[in-house]
């Protein structure tokens, strides 16, 4: 029995590798439903249905019942969400509860991707930004509907991922990505001040493995899916063994997030890319 499977932001940077995924399996029926506001064409893979539009309209655009939702389609920046409030609000907020109020339609699995911004700074990051706040209010509201709905879910929480597909210029770019890009360009690193704020950065691969266990085996909140090792950003700057350049603080930049992961190892995944190595092999491949 085939189980049909919707992933919203299929078009993005992990979207694209969970559809991907999902569908090497013969006995899943794979869609994703994007706006193509960060996504791309160019990330489209064999054997997934696209359709078009904002997750605000999913009753209208998808007109069949999903076994399993991913709802990863929602906007993902700390920094630039001062000043995107309103692209914030209506992709975070309107979007989740039209996404909530399909699942009790259609009586999906939801797995939502929170983010790890709530746990950063000892709880203080959960307010640091309006996209934090969104997100962290989000998964309340998700877990709500679960009490008072019945609906099945499972909340994921990303560390900073990297790794193909990643997008590498403009506002939205991954920091990963962007030190690549400007390694290649011979052009200076730049590192937000003060450069000691620590991140866990966690292959796409590690995300994908967690994602795909957790939708299957996981129900509740708490899913971390993260590498345990932390690096400051002027750490991973160094990696390059490029030129840095300091840039002024900014808002809602948080200095350090937990990494729960233990529910999650609980199911069976473990975390087995470094982030080192893979810079170790991106200059070498440049060489």
């Amino acid at each position: 029995m085939s189980n049909i499977i919707l992933v919203t932001g299929g078009a993005v940077f992990i979207g694209s590798h969970l559809c991907e995924k999902l569908a090497e399996d013969d006995n899943n029926v794979v869609y994703s439903l994007d706006n193509y506001s960060t996504g791309s064409v160019d990330n489209h893979v064999s054997n997934v249905s696209y359709i078009r539009g904002d997750t605000k309209d999913i009753d209208a655009l998808v007109n069949f019942n999903p076994d399993y939702i991913y709802h990863l389609g929602e906007y993902s920046r700390v920094e630039q969400s001062f000043d995107d409030i309103e692209v914030v609000w209506k992709s975070n907020k309107n979007g989740i509860f039209h996404v909530l109020q399909f699942v009790r339609k259609t009586g999906s699995k939801l797995i939502y991707a929170g983010s790890s911004t709530k746990f950063g700074d000892g709880g203080l990051g959960r307010s640091q930004s309006p996209y934090a706040w969104t997100k962290a209010s989000n998964t309340e509201l998700v877990e709500n509907y679960g009490k008072w709905f019945d609906i099945s879910y499972a909340i994921v929480y990303f560390y900073n991922v990297y790794g193909g597909r990643e997008i590498s210029t403009g506002k939205y770019a991954t920091l990963v990505a962007l030190f690549k890009e400007k390694f290649k360009n011979n052009d200076s690193l730049t590192v937000v001040s003060p450069g000691t704020q620590k991140r866990n950065f966690t292959h796409i691969d590690d995300i994908i493995s967690g994602l795909m266990t957790v939708g299957e085996k996981g129900y509740g909140d708490d899913f971390g899916i993260g590498c345990e090792e932390a690096f400051s950003i002027l750490e991973v700057a160094y990696m390059f063994n490029g030129k840095v350049v300091m840039l002024p603080e900014r808002m809602g930049n948080r200095m350090a997030s937990d990494v729960i992961t233990d529910k999650t190892k609980s199911l069976g995944w473990s975390g087995n890319k470094s982030l080192r190595h893979h810079i170790e092999i991106f200059l070498r491949d440049f060489d």
